[in-house]
């Protein structure tokens, strides 16, 4: 185990980093749509520009030391974060072309749009983020809750230790499964391309926040997103721990639904992962396979977990 933090980080920097680069993305990502840039294209520049801060502070002022340490991952996150950059770009049309359909039959049935369009811009970007959780965050639990799907999810829970580009160790059908359905919702909502670009380029640097390997804090804004207070609880070895905090994005949902955890008489676990299946591959390609392959890492990490339990009680 590792010292928790190299260098302690001032409270401006705990508390002032995720809030700037956040506001900051969203302030340029709206100067560029005003402008009149295309929404996909005015958003990439912000999300890139926070990967790299980021990735930069991680090594200034680690949350802990030894995630910094390169544990043969980073290649396979690489992988993992690539395929889904594509696969999002492949589901994004077809929902608006599905949701477009539906929100119009819609629309034309009840006689009134969906989207509250006259809103506030600020109104807009929490509605979009709230009701574009909800299926996520339904889909996120049901995969701790039912082995099917556990199956596609454990991959991102295979990660051992936190850091940004491990927000995208997601096997595909997994993020299918959790994105598209909120996507969909969106569009039939008739939210529009605008209000999806935010929701895209706030999800994705939230994202990176959540998992990144940073001394920050976020306090009552905690109640509002999911943010790395509450998500390193997620990723515990502890089933009952992990099966909280469910939220990519907003807490919303988990205070309404009640699985919402962040004690305030210990920090979370450092060592992280998942506790039942030692024998879990680590490698990108084995990963994809892995949910074609459950019953085998079963029976192997059971075979593994026997093995241990005799050379403990060889040596008692």
């Amino acid at each position: 185990m590792s010292n928790q933090a190299k260098t302690q980080a001032p409270p401006a920097f705990q508390w002032g980093i995720f809030p700037v680069v956040m506001g900051g993305a969203v302030a340029i990502s709206w100067w560029l749509m005003q402008g009149g840039m295309e929404p996909s294209l005015a958003i990439l520049g912000p999300q890139i520009a926070a990967f790299v801060i980021v990735a930069v502070f991680e090594h200034v002022y680690p949350y802990h030391v030894s995630w910094n340490r390169n544990r043969a991952d980073v290649s396979v996150d690489a992988r993992h974060a690539i395929g889904i950059a594509i696969l999002l770009g492949l589901i994004t049309p077809v929902a608006v072309t599905i949701g477009v359909a539906v929100g119009g039959w819609l629309s034309d049935r009840f006689g009134i749009g969906l989207w509250p369009s006259e809103w506030p811009l600020l109104a807009q970007i929490v509605l979009v983020l709230v009701v574009g959780e909800l299926p996520g965050y339904w889909v996120h639990r049901w995969e701790h809750q039912w082995d099917g799907l556990w199956r596609f999810h454990a991959v991102h829970h295979s990660a051992p230790r936190l850091y940004w580009l491990n927000a995208g160790r997601f096997h595909p059908i997994d993020s299918f499964m959790t994105f598209a359905p909120s996507y969909l919702l969106l569009v039939i909502m008739g939210s529009g391309e605008v209000m999806l670009a935010y929701f895209g380029v706030i999800t994705t640097i939230h994202g990176i926040f959540q998992h990144a390997n940073i001394q920050l804090r976020l306090g009552p804004l905690n109640w509002f997103f999911s943010m790395a207070e509450l998500h390193r609880w997620h990723h515990s070895k502890t089933v009952f721990e992990a099966n909280h905090n469910y939220g990519q994005t907003v807490s919303v949902w988990d205070w309404v639904f009640g699985t919402r955890y962040l004690p305030s008489d210990r920090q979370p676990p450092e060592e992280i992962g998942i506790a039942d299946l030692p024998a879990f591959p680590m490698t990108w390609w084995a990963q994809i396979l892995s949910p074609f392959r459950w019953r085998q890492i079963k029976q192997n990490s059971e075979a593994q977990e026997g093995q241990a339990r005799e050379v403990v009680h060889g040596t008692l």
